[in-house]
């Protein structure tokens, strides 16, 4: 039998075909990761620091002082009434209001800064405000420094994010892919006609793996040569570690996939548990920001994550040039979750 008469490569082509007839599939597959690299490598392109907004309130010297903060190139301040600066405080409109001697001052000549340390700028502002009076006061600094700046390789936030991106996208497309047009076919009954059929129930479900894989080097090439274009970011490593990497991610995830369509009767319930599994991992795995954030006793609960494992190895090897076998604990753990996930799935899954 030759591979075109092969019942597994029909339904494999079945499934393909029925992801490029929906324009919405290929635009959140292709589309929407292009869109959010563009998005947020613009906001946090590398431009330099930016100015810390501060209030002024009104009194005696703060129009000469604001005049003189103008050319500061770390301090954008405005005059502001003690009202209006507490509301500009409060709503995040500054980040440090001064009081010069006036209102809010204790003593004559006191300089007063008024600001939320749990912000996290503000205290780098208060800073940068109180080095610039204290200079204009005859501070001298007596120790001569210079400062030299360099970027380090794929240290931009960009060079971080893409590789999240790619996460995010194999996840989403895998746990959708699978389990909505699983659950969609169980909710029509059109599962248990095709259960009853000669084909063999085991090709049905392993077209689904099969179908994702075929994308899943366009996903990755295309997302990754988008941002070589638009952001310069550069794979350090090796272009085959990447494809590898991503593969086996999206294996592992499409078994998360099944694990979900399962037992779930109706699509409703399919978006929730499917839910379930991407917005835990969205927000712990490192997509948008790093997971060091969340404190240290959740940390080794958080790298076992199959996202945050796959997150892992890719940046190391994007950014740091990283071979593929200095990454076997994510590799490790991405096999665990594929195996676990489909034998738990395929004992549990429901053909009617």
């Amino acid at each position: 039998m030759s591979l075109s008469q092969s019942p597994l490569f029909a339904l494999g082509a079945s499934r393909i075909r029925t992801f490029l007839r929906e324009p919405g599939a290929v635009f959140w597959t292709f589309g929407f990761p292009l869109l959010i690299t563009v998005a947020l490598g613009i906001a946090f392109r590398n431009q330099g620091p930016g100015r810390f907004p501060v209030a002024l309130v009104e009194g005696p010297g703060a129009e000469g002082l604001a005049v003189e903060l103008a050319h500061d190139p770390a301090i954008a301040a405005r005059v502001s009434s003690a009202a209006e600066a507490a509301q500009l405080l409060r709503t995040g409109g500054v980040l440090v209001v001064v009081s010069l001697g006036g209102e809010g001052a204790g003593r004559a000549g006191e300089v007063v800064y008024t600001f939320d340390p749990s912000r996290p700028d503000a205290p780098a502002a208060r800073r940068a405000l109180d080095d610039h009076l204290q200079r204009r006061s005859g501070r001298r600094d007596v120790l001569l420094t210079r400062d030299r700046v360099t970027v380090v390789q794929g240290a931009r936030y960009v060079d971080w994010l893409v590789p999240g991106l790619l996460g995010m996208q194999l996840l989403s497309g895998a746990l959708w892919g699978t389990a909505w047009n699983i659950v969609t076919a169980r909710q029509r009954k059109l599962l248990k006609r095709l259960a009853a059929t000669p084909m063999r129930r085991g090709h049905y479900l392993l077209s689904f793996r099969l179908a994702g894989l075929v994308f899943v080097p366009v996903q990755t090439i295309v997302l990754f040569v988008f941002a070589r274009l638009t952001f310069g970011v550069v794979i350090h490593g090796s272009w085959l570690a990447v494809l590898v990497l991503a593969l086996l991610a999206s294996w592992s995830f499409a078994g998360l996939g099944l694990l979900c369509a399962a037992r779930a009767e109706n699509t409703e319930t399919a978006n929730g548990l499917i839910n379930l599994v991407t917005m835990p991992m969205f927000v712990l795995s490192g997509v948008f920001f790093s997971s060091a954030r969340f404190p240290a006793l959740v940390q080794p609960a958080i790298r076992l994550l199959p996202l945050s494992a796959f997150n892992e190895a890719l940046r190391h090897v994007v950014n740091d040039g990283a071979s593929l076998f200095s990454q076997a604990l994510p590799i490790a753990v991405l096999v665990a979750w594929g195996v676990t996930s489909s034998v738990v799935a395929l004992r549990l899954f429901r053909w009617t």
